[in-house]
C-alpha cells in the first residue's frame, strides 16, 4: 500500500472517497508512522451537540491542503512520514462508558505498534480513552493542551461524570499525564467559580491564559512549551474553541476574545522537536459552521501542521 496522497494535479479534489488530505485508507497500522482517524462522539457534550459530525466535515475540507509545508523549509510531509486514514472508531451514541471502551480498543493496537495516533473529535471527552490507550504503552505523558477552558472540573451536575469538561482531571488522577511536564494555553472568558483556573494549577499544570498568550510572542510561547515538556512523550490536544469564534464559529462552547486562526497556526509552526506520540483536534461542530466551513478548514489545517511537526522532527 502506498502512503502518499492522491495527486490533485492528476485527479481533481472533488473525485474519490474523501479521506484526510486524500491519504490512502488502511485497516491496520502495519507500515505506518502515523494514523489519522475520527472519533465521532459528542455524548460528553454539556452544551451544543453535533461534534459527532466533525471528523467527516474535516476530511471534506482537508482536500484543500497540499503535501508541502512552506513554513518548515518546504518540507514534503509524506516523504518523511508514512500516514493513512484508518476511518472512524466505533461509538455507542448516548453511552459514554461503552464509547470510551470502543475508542480505547481502537487506539490500543496503534500504541502497541508505536504508530502516532492522530484523532479528530468529537467532543473533548474523547481525549481520555485515547490517553488511556497511549499511556498504557508509554507511561505518563506530557500534555500540551490548547483550549479556552481548562477541562479539569471534578464534577458536572453534582456527579463525577466523564464529560467534555473533565478529561484532564481524570487523566491526572489516573496518572495518564504528568502535570509537572504539562501546559494548558488559551484559557479565557467568564467562570463557573473562582477556582476554574486554580484547579489546574492545584493539579500541577502550567496555565497560560489568552491574555498572557497575546502579551507574548509565538516564539517565546513555543520555547515555554518545549521547556515544559522536555524530552517526554507528548500528547497534544487542540480544542477548536481556543480560536476566536470569528475564525472558528463551529464549536461546542465558543468564547469571545480569542486569538485568530493565523495566530494559533503561527504558534504551532514555531514548535520544534516535540516528541509527539499522539494528538487530537476536537470540538469541531459543523452544525454551527457557516456555508464556507471555515472551522472545519482550520481544524484540518491544524492537523496538517501537527503532521508537519512530526515529519520535521523525523527529518
Amino acid at each position: 500500500m502506498t502512503q502518499t496522497p492522491t495527486d490533485s494535479m492528476e485527479l481533481p479534489r472533488f473525485c474519490g472517497v474523501p479521506t484526510f488530505m486524500r491519504l490512502p485508507q488502511a485497516e491496520d497500522p502495519e507500515g505506518l508512522d502515523a494514523a489519522v482517524f475520527g472519533i465521532p462522539s459528542d455524548s460528553g457534550a454539556p452544551y451544543r451537540t453535533g461534534a459527532r459530525f466533525g471528523p467527516n466535515a474535516i476530511r471534506d475540507m482537508s482536500v484543500m491542503l497540499r503535501p508541502i509545508n512552506p513554513y518548515r523549509d518546504l518540507l514534503h510531509v509524506f516523504d518523511h512520514l508514512k500516514v493513512a486514514d484508518l476511518g472512524d472508531t466505533p461509538v455507542v451514541p448516548g453511552y459514554v462508558p461503552d464509547t470510551f471502551a470502543a475508542i480505547e480498543a481502537f487506539v490500543a493496537p496503534l500504541a502497541r505498534a508505536g504508530v502516532i495516533s492522530c484523532a479528530f473529535g468529537g467532543d473533548h471527552s474523547v481525549s481520555l480513552p485515547h490517553l488511556r490507550a497511549v499511556a498504557a504503552q508509554r507511561g505518563p505523558l506530557a500534555l500540551v493542551h490548547f483550549d479556552a477552558h481548562t477541562d479539569t472540573w471534578d464534577t458536572y451536575f453534582g456527579q463525577k461524570r466523564d464529560s467534555a469538561g473533565t478529561p484532564f482531571r481524570r487523566a491526572a488522577e489516573e496518572n495518564l499525564v504528568d502535570p509537572a511536564r504539562s501546559i494548558q494555553l488559551g484559557m479565557r472568558g467568564s467562570l463557573f467559580s473562582p477556582t476554574d483556573l486554580s484547579q489546574s494549577l492545584d493539579l500541577g499544570f502550567d496555565v497560560v491564559t489568552t491574555d498572557d498568550m497575546m502579551a507574548s510572542s509565538a516564539s517565546v510561547l513555543a520555547d515555554r512549551i518545549v521547556a515544559r515538556v522536555g524530552g517526554a512523550p507528548v500528547f497534544l490536544s487542540f480544542d477548536m474553541d481556543v480560536v476566536d469564534p470569528a475564525f472558528a464559529p463551529g464549536v461546542q462552547t465558543p468564547e469571545a476574545g480569542g486569538p485568530s486562526g493565523f495566530e494559533m497556526l503561527n504558534l504551532l509552526r514555531q514548535l520544534q522537536g516535540l516528541n509527539l506520540v499522539a494528538c487530537d483536534v476536537v470540538e469541531t461542530n459543523p452544525l454551527y459552521d457557516g456555508p464556507g466551513k471555515i472551522t472545519s478548514l482550520l481544524a484540518a489545517t491544524v492537523m496538517a501542521e501537527l503532521l508537519a511537526l512530526m515529519a520535521d522532527t523525523r527529518r
